[in-house]
């Protein structure tokens, strides 16, 4: 990173002072104000009169204006350690939930937005954009049909489905299930996990408490020696949020009503229409494809595992409890024993040379010279000097969390981008998973001055230890740089209108720019970069490393490149495997919301979908084969995506790849750090948004319609030699542009 040469921003940061008390307030507050706004529109303008500048722009300007203080309202339920506050900011969240239904089923509005659309008066590109997609939206939330029974019947669903959406997420963040093992269950779980562990007494005494936090399941999963208790785990960990079985089935249910209401023939229709894929019936044919073609990759990958699970169980005397399978939870187990013994890869080793907060610092000196940035992390002593409030502690929401603020480097004139903020360990009630959160939107003030962006890296990574940091394992630092290119995109993004501002893409874009931004982690040179040893970082550090050293050389600063050859061997190694796993999520996605009929969906078990499909698809078996039924555990229950916004929409982590591949391929390959192609990408595809067409940013920087070749050589199924290997989803992509 540059030198962290503190200056004062021209834009003071957002603050972070809710109580349980005034959260709901200010929701309250910020409704009645739009909802003042929207009457006095209405009020003023008659249809002849309606214009652009006079009814679609004052709104837009207030939805920025609003949205500076909304988004932290409802941010508090994702990361507050008091639970009245996240209490307080779920309910925030169904108040603007609610009062959005009621503003977008506004016919007085709609019929006011659709007159200046008739006006086809003459605006800038993203002014027409914004106009066009304010009265799509008035349409597609229930004005189109008639007022009366099957309107206030749209409404009611809509409403019911934010319930639904909310409720299913702070279940999530809530959960705060695990179970009770022995040392012996626990036997290869690394010791810096079991240390952060519980420790028990009474009738636990003797046993650790391992929690379905990722820090805790994921090496119990791939280190644990017993099957029993990574069977367990499993199981359990797919059944910690049951409470929210009936809660996905209401809401599939309520997406086809919905849909068919508005005269789709399923939810799917619904959704994808405005996506890059434009139809299910290209979705499906998509997965269905590279279903097909991966097929004959995962068995052939299941063989070479479930022999080496054989072999295994023989070499430690467990020959006959082998009964012939290779089970969903053998597989982060036998995937890192496999590496191990064919690629010579530790995941151990390689987590000493990524600490935590070292590594973080490395991919944004990335950013930094591929970008044109500069990163200043506004430390302690520094907070009070532009903190609103004149203290330090309002500008962040726990002890835990940094703040940057980001500047162009002085090739790109050094004038003030916005402010970062990363939040990395777990707590209790925290979001579970690793995720992007927006704080506050650029966009363009009225009186022509720009609004500079806030975005939020919300992560689960271990805390550090006594004697450890924080270590990263290589897919763990593969997410974090995922999640850091979500926030330079929401970051670098120059848009007129909030709308617009940065990640807000479509769905199936969206996931394009961090997949892309995966590959540095792949490559020597940044490998190098991105590893410092822990034992290079103080003392305490080497005289800790030395205590489980044995007498070896400490390590050299840098991954050495055997260890680099090694790992980057490995970056293809069951990636069939990997994904079927996406391609069961994707396609789990699609079925329960593109049903023939209604009444069909209604005879739908959800969870005997989802299991059955995992079985069919993902090469591995599961409880299914002890005799357990599909009805062993509810996946679809945790499955957070599919109620958060990504219904009908998973397929794009997918399709996404597409894009990703080929702008990595075509642009970064031969040289990941060429400022001059940075900079170009961060122009011409970050900056833009959702401005503009999608498609448009993606052939700006192609120079050409994006193809389909890069995404499946990488996986092993084509060449570029190949004039057939373009793949029909791509090819579609084409004739739709």
């Amino acid at each position: 990173m540059a030198p962290a040469v503190f200056k004062k921003p021209p834009q003071a940061p957002p603050v972070f002072i809710g109580t349980a008390a005034s959260i709901v307030k200010d929701t309250e507050r910020l409704i009645e104000r739009s909802r003042t706004l929207q009457d006095q529109i209405v009020a003023s303008v008659e249809q002849k009169d309606a214009t652009f500048e006079n009814v679609v722009l004052p709104m837009a300007q207030h939805e920025a204006s609003n949205s500076l203080e909304s988004h932290i309202l409802v941010f508090y339920q994702a990361v507050s350690a008091e639970k009245a506050v996240r209490d307080a900011s779920t309910e925030a969240d169904k108040l603007i939930d609610d009062f959005s239904i009621e503003s977008n089923m506004r016919e007085d509005l709609y019929k006011l937005v659709d007159a200046a659309f008739q006006k086809k008066a003459k605006l800038d590109p993203e002014s027409q954009r914004l106009l066009e997609r304010e009265r799509k939206d008035y349409i597609r939330n229930g004005l189109s049909l008639p007022a009366g029974s099957k309107r206030d019947r749209f409404k009611e669903i809509k409403k019911r489905l934010s319930q639904i959406s909310i409720q299913f997420q702070k279940n999530l963040n809530e959960e705060n299930g695990g179970l009770w093992f022995t040392y012996d269950e626990l036997e290869g779980v690394p010791a810096d996990v079991l240390s952060t562990l519980t420790k028990g007494d009474g009738i636990n005494e003797g046993k650790l408490r391992l929690t379905f936090k990722y820090p805790d399941l994921f090496p119990t999963l791939k280190y644990a020696k017993n099957p029993t208790t990574r069977q367990k785990v499993f199981i359990d960990n797919e059944n910690k949020s049951n409470q929210n079985v009936p809660l996905f089935k209401e809401a599939v249910l309520l997406r086809d009503e919905a849909a068919r209401l508005l005269g789709y023939p399923n939810h799917a229709a619904f959704k994808i229409e405005d996506k890059m894929a434009k139809t299910p019936a290209t979705v499906d044919e998509f997965l269905g494809d590279l279903r097909s073609r991966l097929a004959k990759g995962g068995a052939n990958e299941k063989e070479i595992l479930q022999k080496l699970k054989e072999e295994d169980l023989k070499a430690r005397g467990l020959d006959k409890s082998f009964d012939g399978h290779y089970y969903v939870w053998d597989h982060r187990y036998y995937s890192r024993l496999q590496l191990e013994q064919d690629y010579q890869l530790d995941q151990q080793k390689v987590a000493e040379y990524f600490p935590l907060q070292t590594t973080l610092d490395a991919m944004l000196r990335i950013f930094e010279e591929l970008l044109g940035l500069t990163f200043v992390e506004i430390t302690t002593e520094n907070r009070s000097a532009i903190s609103p409030s004149g203290k330090g502690e309002d500008i962040v929401w726990h002890p835990d969390v940094q703040v940057f603020s980001v500047w162009d480097d002085e090739g790109e004139g050094q004038a003030f981008v916005g402010y970062l903020y990363t939040d990395l360990h777990p707590r209790d009630g925290k979001y579970g998973h690793a995720a992007n959160f927006n704080l506050s939107p650029g966009f363009i003030n009225p009186n022509g001055t720009r609004r500079y962006p806030a975005t939020a890296l919300v992560c689960n990574f271990s805390k550090p230890g006594p004697k450890k940091p924080s270590l990263l394992k290589h897919d763990e630092v593969v997410t974090l740089f995922h999640e850091l290119g979500h926030g330079i995109h929401d970051l670098v993004s120059k848009t007129k209108y909030a709308r617009f501002h940065g990640t807000r893409v479509v769905q199936d874009f969206v996931e394009a720019p961090s997949q892309m931004l995966e590959n540095w982690c792949w490559t020597p040179s940044q490998l190098k970069a991105l590893s410092q040893h822990y034992s290079t970082l103080s003392p305490e550090y080497l005289a800790s490393w030395k205590e489980h050293a044995g007498g070896q050389s400490q390590p050299s600063e840098k991954i050495p490149d055997d260890l680099i050859d090694n790992l980057i061997k490995t970056k293809h190694v069951n990636d069939a495997l990997f994904t079927l796993r996406q391609l069961h999520f994707g396609m789990f996605d699609m079925a329960v919301h593109e049903p023939k009929t209604h009444e069909e969906l209604e005879r739908t078990d959800c969870t005997e979908l989802y299991n059955r499909l995992r079985t069919e698809i993902t090469c591995l078996d599961g409880p299914e084969v002890l005799g357990m039924g599909n009805d062993w555990g509810h996946g679809q229950a945790t499955f957070g995506h599919l109620i958060g916004g990504y219904d009908a929409g998973y397929y794009g982590y997918l399709s996404s790849q597409v894009y990703s591949m080929d702008m990595f391929h075509s642009v970064f390959a031969k040289d990941p750090m060429n400022r001059k192609e940075g900079r170009r990408y961060r122009h011409a595809v970050l900056e833009k948004g959702g401005s503009q067409d999608e498609m448009q940013s993606l052939e700006d920087f192609l120079g050409r319609k994006p193809s389909s070749d890069a995404f499946y050589r990488e996986l092993g199924l084509a060449s570029l030699d190949d004039p057939g290997a373009e793949a029909q989803y791509g090819h579609r992509e084409k004739q739709d542009a």
